[in-house]
C-alpha cells in the first residue's frame, strides 16, 4: 500500500511539472550564449499565448523567435540590438514588461488610477454615512426619555404622552 501512494506521489509530481518549451536542438553549444537567449526570451511575450514568454510557450511562432533570438545571438548583436530588431518587427507588444513611455502611460497608470478611485470612493460613502447618522447613539436618553423610562419602570406609567 506504501509503494502505491509513493507511485502515485511520483506520478502527480510529473504530471504536474512544467513542460519546457525549449527544444534540444534549439540550445547553443556556448553555455553563455544559451543563458544569454534565455535571459532575452523570458522577457519576450509569445504573440500566441500572450501571456506566456517566448521560453515558456510551445507555439511553433515562439519557437520561431527562440530560434531567431540565438541567431541575432550568434551573429554578434547586443541583447539591446536584439531587442531593438524584435520591437521593430512586432511592436512594443512582444515585451513582457514594456518601458514606461508616453504611449504606455495608459497600461502603467490605470492600476494605481483604479486603486485611487477605489479608495476616493470608499471615503465619500464613509463621510456621507457618518453625516447621515443620528448625532446621538442609540441608548443615550434626553433628561426628558430618562424621566418617563424611569416613571415607566417604576410601575407608575400613566397613558403614554
Amino acid at each position: 500500500m506504501k509503494y502505491l501512494h509513493a507511485l502515485a506521489l511520483v506520478i502527480a509530481f510529473f504530471t504536474c511539472a512544467p513542460s519546457w518549451a525549449v527544444q534540444p536542438d534549439e540550445v547553443l553549444s556556448d553555455p553563455a550564449l544559451e543563458a544569454r537567449a534565455r535571459a532575452i526570451s523570458k522577457g519576450l511575450r509569445c504573440m500566441v499565448c500572450q501571456n506566456e514568454s517566448i521560453d515558456d510557450s510551445e507555439a511553433p511562432l515562439a519557437h520561431d523567435l527562440r530560434v531567431l533570438v540565438r541567431e541575432r545571438l550568434r551573429a554578434g548583436d547586443s541583447d539591446e540590438q536584439i531587442s531593438h530588431f524584435l520591437v521593430a518587427r512586432y511592436g512594443e507588444f512582444v515585451l513582457l514588461r514594456p518601458p514606461l513611455s508616453w504611449h504606455t502611460v495608459a497600461l502603467w497608470g490605470t492600476p494605481p488610477a483604479i486603486l485611487l478611485l477605489g479608495i476616493i470612493m470608499i471615503v465619500v460613502v464613509e463621510r456621507r454615512r457618518a453625516a447621515a447618522a443620528p448625532r446621538t447613539a442609540p441608548g443615550n436618553l434626553t433628561v426628558v426619555e430618562e424621566a418617563r423610562l424611569a416613571e415607566i419602570l417604576r410601575g407608575g406609567a400613566g397613558t403614554p404622552s
